[in-house]
């Protein structure tokens, strides 16, 4: 492949790494174990609703009961196979001056939360996320619709990463 007039090799390399950061590069994806935090929360759900549709049908005789606990479980179930792609939908990545997320498969979210606007990072972990030992990062601005939470993190990642945010937002703020 001829190279440009002008351009030297080392110029050529230097771009390609510009381009692949653009796309994909630099995304971080949470813990693959978070899928089964996800299938056991949806089982326990279903499980609940399609109870109370059974005793609704064989305690008060509710024909119509039973037909909604049916299209409930086979919803739940569907929705568990999605699951894996879902989980792999959600990433992360540390720019210089803002975190981005995004997640989704069909409907896809993408939010940017500046460092200097950051007021809270939190951990959380459910029962089964510590059983895994995962957990929740949340950021939290002053404004609600930038509230974000990464789920699914390794627990010494999310202290890792909310020790550098809260560093990073602190050196932002001072900045102002």
């Amino acid at each position: 492949m001829p190279e440009a007039p002008g351009l030297q090799p080392e110029e050529t390399e230097h771009v390609e790494p510009q381009q692949a950061e653009a796309s994909d590069a630099g995304w971080q994806r949470v813990s693959p174990k978070y899928v089964v935090v996800e299938v056991i929360g949806s089982i326990i759900g279903m499980l609940i609703f399609v109870g109370i549709g059974l005793a609704a049908y064989f305690l008060l005789e509710w024909q119509w009961a039973l037909w909604i606990a049916i299209a409930i479980a086979v919803v739940s179930i569907i929705g568990i196979a999605f699951e894996p792609r879902r989980v792999r939908s959600i990433q992360y990545r540390l720019r210089a001056d803002d975190l981005l997320f995004r997640r989704g498969i069909m409907f896809q979210r993408q939010v940017a939360v500046p460092y200097g606007r950051m007021q809270l990072v939190d951990i959380t972990r459910g029962p089964v996320a510590r059983a895994l030992g995962l957990a929740d990062l949340k950021f939290v601005t002053a404004a609600a619709s930038t509230a974000v939470t990464v789920p699914g993190l390794p627990m010494a990642e999310a202290d890792r990463l909310r020790d550098e945010l809260v560093a990073l937002a602190e050196s932002r703020r001072a900045g102002l």
